[in-house]
């Protein structure tokens, strides 16, 4: 990683941060999910970096990949609510997510998640054993009497990947492999009272571009032109192209290019049982010594 990488990353995650926590101090009761979104991805903008997809806010048993459209009207109630906010700058990434407990009645959820983030992250060096990690993940969890989320996984972080390989578990498993100093990752907790599972919905308004395809419709080249050039592999949502080709416009082109395959879509993750549900993360990057935090706010 040459001086210019590594301030890339750098960046990305002071400015993810900083945009975590100003996101949350706008989740109130009554308070418009969109706005605070829109709101969020704007202040990226103003940090000087770019969002690296739509802000998150997944509500009770919705665990990530949710996003208001562009006519959702719904405001924050009294309920647990999943924080994901993500910077870029050139495509390094500062990936983290918090948990605000508007009901008063899920606090142990809230302190589950960020002590198991926080545990986790003392063990990151050179050569940890990312099942080690893994292991902490759970213990720590399940010391709340919760569970973790079984098939949802901390992640390394590449440029303009952001799911990258190796994954980092929440629950313990074997033969997972070891940290390499260079190498950026986020390790991310969730926690619940129901299965431990998450299951895809049916409908998606997160995609990303998959691979390059002839299309027909004049519609869809002119908006696959525009995620090309805006968005390149990272997520984007309906809000965003709605504001630049409006949205009867921006349906029908996300119709073809999904149809052809062109675009990628993220349905939002619903635990299985109807079980509550939060997340802590945060982005580190393995140094000589240990690690260094990328996504810890000023």
């Amino acid at each position: 990683m040459d001086s210019e990488e590594l301030a890339n990353w750098r960046k990305a995650g002071k400015v993810a941060a900083q945009a975590l926590q100003y996101g949350k101090t706008l989740i109130k009761p009554g308070a418009s999910m969109r706005e605070v979104c829109d709101k969020v991805d704007a202040r990226i903008l103003e940090l000087g970096a770019r969002p690296a997809w739509p802000t998150q806010v997944g509500c009770n048993d919705v665990a990530a990949h949710h996003t208001p459209d562009p006519d959702d009207d719904s405001v924050f109630k009294d309920e647990l609510v999943c924080l994901d906010v993500g910077a870029h700058v050139d495509g390094f990434v500062g990936d983290n997510a918090l948990t605000v407990d508007l009901s008063g009645k899920y606090s142990d959820f809230v302190k589950a998640a960020k002590e198991a983030m926080e545990k986790a992250a003392k063990l990151v060096a050179p050569g940890a054993e990312i099942s080690e990690i893994a292991k902490t993940i759970q213990e720590t969890i399940q010391s709340y009497d919760l569970q973790p989320i079984r098939n949802l996984s901390g992640h390394h972080i590449s440029q303009w990947v952001i799911h990258d390989s190796p994954s980092i578990p929440n629950v313990a498993a074997k033969d997972l492999g070891v940290l390499e100093t260079g190498r950026v990752l986020a390790i991310e907790p969730f926690c619940t009272d129901g299965k431990g599972l998450i299951y895809e919905q049916e409908q998606a308004n997160l995609f990303a571009f998959q691979q390059k395809k002839p299309v027909r419709s004049q519609y869809a080249r002119e908006v696959l032109q525009f995620i090309e050039k805006e968005y390149k592999d990272l997520p984007f949502t309906t809000r965003w192209l709605s504001a630049k080709f409006g949205v009867g416009k921006t349906n029908l082109a996300l119709r073809d290019l999904l149809q052809a395959d062109i675009l990628h879509s993220y349905p939002p993750l619903v635990e299985q049982a109807g079980g509550m549900v939060a997340v802590h993360e945060n982005t580190l990057l393995v140094t000589e010594k240990g690690h260094e935090w990328l996504t810890k706010a000023d």
